[in-house]
Order: structure tokens, then C-alpha cells, then sequence
């Protein structure tokens, strides 16, 4: 399927290929899953839970980028460059955690000595380079970096602790069980190649998902899930109206595993595959003069803002055109790419007053990529299915009955502090409204993006605890393809007139496009 416009590969990038190769399709190579398997096997043997639930099956770490509030503007760029550092050392620190379950069963330390140990090295090494960058763009870095160096092992369905810190060990053991987080029997009873392709894996190796991250939507409540963040309609004492935006659902099959707003200037920062729509010039490297003078998918041409979100996919052995690349195959991120069949981009008003215009080049991310290891505080999207969409779910996937489609929804923050287009931590120069529906002092009202995606997915069957041809988000590869994972992203290049168009048709109580 069509191309991924993202071919260069950087230094920095090159240096996990070798241990992201063992997370690849095909060759046999892959023995982590069984060690998946066995997590979700029933067995009566104690001995036998208790090995399951102790295992290490990921790597939690404390998101730096996150615990960052103040960079100066001329330090942002060799900081951003660190911080995707920081993801590279994650993603090779796990592609050895899953190519290794033999050496760790055969030893209850090796987990901490040859994987957190040498992690912390790099990560303190990082992370102070991120201080002398901050002190050298003439900011103040903050004191006692090191301590977010140190990570962690981490259960398949042991969600993180909701700081980001991946510090919320109560034995004071760094993190590990008494037996190093590999199980009184050190890992995962021998847990031999050939077991690794087995039940479990989905015929492609890929951590995740698995059956108990699946919901059939019949089981989910209406109105079950807090609609505060803007999955309700705006109130009628505010701006009432809507605009759309028609921007197609990527028919030009532009794809690649960069992300200008976290990772700018960074070769596969996202650690996996993007749909883009809109914006037809957005990878790693693109300037804001380059986005203005790009084409766009959109029907308005004055659009030329940028619209994307991880790919999905169903897992069904597929080999696509990333099969073998950084951000795909090579990371984990396997299967058929199933683009949308519709991409609805709305935005709406606020509750209780009007909305002001949008600086361009405002950029805005909704959800957390890695909110499987850093906990839910800003997990934002959910899943559905067609004729239920009073029933959303963050933390599952939906299985929809026979007719009905899987549907994406992502509503993004919708008041801006009226002075910067991006924030260190890329979060805290926009907010969502609060409870009454109004912005914080100082906040103002900005339109609302909302974005539904419709899938046509071949229904997954789960049978005896284990799921057969999934679809999953892509992630980094340490998230293991986790639906609370899933997110969105946006930057604002609507031209000032449409943009002045688009704040009166929503004040105006009008539905434009």
C-alpha cells in the first residue's frame, strides 16, 4: 500500500535497527510472545499464576517531555532532539527485553543488570544534556534531572501509576519484585523459540493486543464515559455554530513514522506510522513556511492545516510497504493499514461564550501515546461502533455487531492562553474547558476540533482467552498496542480569512464548509 514519503534514516535512528529486528515479522525470531500467552493462559498451578502476573513485559519510564515546563525558545530544539533520544533508548532497551526471554528465565537478575541497569546509564547521560542545553538557551534547568533516569518493569495489564514517573515501586527495589519482576520461577518456564509462536501472537508476533482489551460495545453502558472533554454537543447559552472541513481520508496514501510537533527536526520520532490528511508536506523536517506553501487535501484550499493520527491496523500477517521499517514492522507496528472510510473534521463552539480565531501554527495534541506506562491523566480518545455512539470506551476496543463499523473520536482541547502556539511540554499552552464548560482565567475560547474516523474492520473472534485477527493502533513499541494509547494531532494553517470565517459561522450559530 501506497508510500511512505519519510525514507531517511538518521544516526540516531540506524542505531536501534539491530535490536529492533527482532520485533520483525517472519524469520522466527520472535520469542516474546509465548512469554504474552502465558500471562493470559488459565492454569490452576499457583506457582504458575504468580509466574504470569510478576513477568516483565515492558518498560516504564518517566516521560521527561512532560515533567518539562520551561525551555526557552533557543534551547527547544536540542532539547526535543534529546527527549526523542530518550524514546530511541526506550525502544532498543525493549526490543532487547523481547528478544531475550531465554537468557532472563535462565537468570532472575538479568532483567535489572542488562537491560534497566545499562537504560539508566543512557538516560542519565541524556538527561544531562537536556540541562546543559536549557542553561546554554540562557534558561535555568531544572534541579535533580537524574531522578526521572531510572525505569522500570511493568505487567501487561498493570496500567502506570498516572505521573508519567514509572516510580511507584512500594519495595524499594528499583521497581522489581523480590525475584527482579521475572516470577518465582524465573521467567517463563523455559519459554523456548519454538513456544514463541504459539497462541498468542496473532499469526505476527506483535506484543498486543490482546482479548481482554476488547469490549463487545452490547456490554458498554450509554453515557458510561465522561463527555466533559467535548464528545456532547455545545450548550446553546454559547457559540452554537459548526464548520466543517473536507479533507478526503488520505487517498494519497501519505504515511511516515515522524512527528513534527514532538519530535521536529527528528527521523522516526513517532515510533510509528501516521495517517495524514490535509497537509500534504508534513514529516519531521518541514518548516512553518514549508506547511503554508504545501498543497492540501482539503476541498477549501485555504486549509492547509495538518491532520493526523496513528494508523490502524488490522494484524492478519499482511506485509505491508513498512513491514521491514523503522515506525513499522521493525517496531512492532504489523498488518493491513486500514484507512477510514470517513473523515469527519468538525469544529465547533464553547458552552458559554464565543470563540476568538486560532493563531496559525498553532499545534495542538489530544490523548497521550504512552498513556499505557505513563497512567490516564490525558488519555482523550475513544472507540465505538455505528448506531451505539452514545456508548464510548477509552481503554477498550470495541467488537461491533454485524453492519455496524468501528468509529475513532478525538475532541481536542478548546481554549488557548492567548500568546503561544506551542508550550515546552507541548500540553500546557491549551486546555480543555472546565466542568461548567467555560475556560480558566486567562484561557480564551478557540473552535473545537473534532475528529471521527469510520472504519470497516473485519470483526476480531475471541475464543478461550485468546483474540484471532485483531486491529490495533499503532504505538511505540513498549506500549503494546494498547487502545488507551490511541491519540491525535493537529496544526492550525487555515489562512486568516478562513479562519475569520470559521469563528463567524461558529459565533453565528450557523453549519458551514
Amino acid at each position: 500500500m501506497g508510500r511512505n514519503t519519510r525514507k531517511r534514516r538518521s544516526p540516531l535512528a540506524t542505531k536501534v535497527v539491530a535490536g529492533a529486528a527482532a520485533l520483525a515479522v517472519g524469520g522466527g525470531g520472535l520469542v516474546w510472545a509465548n512469554f504474552y500467552a502465558s500471562a493470559h493462559e488459565s492454569d490452576s498451578s499457583h506457582h504458575r499464576t504468580r509466574s504470569a502476573g510478576a513477568q516483565v513485559a515492558t518498560i516504564q519510564c518517566p516521560d521527561v517531555g512532560q515533567k518539562l515546563r520551561n525551555v526557552p525558545r533557543g534551547a527547544r530544539s536540542g532539547v526535543d532532539k534529546e527527549l526523542a533520544r530518550l524514546d530511541e533508548q526506550i525502544t532498543e532497551a525493549y526490543a532487547r527485553l523481547a528478544s531475550t526471554r531465554q537468557a532472563q528465565s535462565g537468570d532472575s537478575a538479568y532483567v535489572q543488570n542488562a537491560i534497566l541497569g545499562p537504560l539508566k546509564s543512557k538516560r542519565t547521560a541524556a538527561l544531562d544534556r537536556i540541562g546543559i542545553n536549557i542553561r546554554r538557551g540562557g534558561g535555568d534547568a531544572p534541579g535533580g534531572l537524574d531522578r526521572f533516569a531510572e525505569c522500570r518493569g511493568m505487567g501487561a495489564d498493570q496500567p502506570g501509576n498516572g505521573d508519567g514517573n514509572g516510580q511507584d515501586d512500594q519495595n524499594g527495589d528499583g521497581g522489581q519484585d523480590q525475584d527482579n519482576g521475572q516470577g518465582q520461577d524465573g521467567g517463563q518456564d523455559g519459554g523456548g523459540q519454538d513456544d514463541g509462536q504459539n497462541q498468542g501472537d496473532n499469526g505476527n508476533g506483535a506484543a498486543g493486543p490482546f482479548a481482554d482489551d476488547f469490549v463487545d460495545i452490547n456490554d458498554v453502558q450509554p453515557n458510561s464515559r465522561d463527555l466533559e472533554n467535548g464528545l456532547a454537543a455545545n450548550g446553546d447559552g454559547g457559540s452554537t455554530g459548526s464548520f466543517t472541513a473536507v479533507c478526503g481520508v488520505n487517498e494519497d496514501n501519505l504515511f511516515n513514522s515522524d512527528n513534527l510537533i514532538v519530535a521536529p527536526g527528528v527521523d522516526n520520532g513517532a515510533h510509528h506510522t501516521h495517517d495524514y490528511v490535509g497537509n500534504q508536506n508534513n514529516n519531521a523536517f518541514s518548516s512553518d513556511d514549508d506547511l503554508a506553501g504545501a498543497d492540501t487535501s482539503c476541498q477549501n484550499q485555504g486549509d492547509k492545516s495538518t491532520y493526523y493520527w496513528p494508523v490502524l491496523r488490522l494484524q492478519d500477517g499482511t506485509q505491508e510497504f513498512d513491514a521491514n521499517d523503522l515506525g513499522g514492522g521493525a517496531e512492532g507496528n504489523v498488518g493491513k493499514i486500514l484507512k477510514a472510510t470517513e473523515a469527519e473534521i468538525k469544529f465547533v463552539g464553547n458552552q458559554q461564550s464565543d470563540v476568538v480565531a486560532m493563531p496559525k501554527f498553532l499545534r495542538i495534541i489530544t490523548g497521550d501515546a504512552k498513556a499505557f506506562t505513563n497512567g490516564v491523566a490525558n488519555a482523550n480518545s475513544s472507540f465505538s461502533c455505528t448506531g451505539f455512539e452514545d456508548r464510548q470506551v477509552t481503554d477498550k476496543y470495541v467488537l461491533c455487531p454485524e453492519g455496524s463499523q468501528v468509529v475513532r473520536t478525538s475532541n481536542f482541547q478548546s481554549c488557548w492562553d492567548g500568546q503561544n502556539i506551542d508550550s515546552a511540554n507541548h500540553r500546557d499552552h491549551v486546555a480543555f474547558v472546565q466542568q461548567d464548560g467555560s475556560c480558566a482565567n486567562g484561557f480564551q475560547a478557540i473552535p473545537q476540533l473534532q475528529v471521527r474516523l469510520v472504519y470497516d474492520v473485519p470483526a476480531p473472534t475471541v475464543e478461550n482467552g485468546q483474540v484471532q485477527n485483531p486491529y490495533a493502533v499503532d504505538g511505540f513499541p513498549e506500549q503494546l498496542h494498547k487502545p488507551i494509547t490511541d491519540h491525535n494531532d493537529f496544526i492550525n494553517v487555515m489562512d486568516e480569512n478562513l479562519m475569520n470565517e470559521v469563528v463567524d459561522c461558529i459565533n453565528g450559530g450557523e453549519d458551514c464548509q
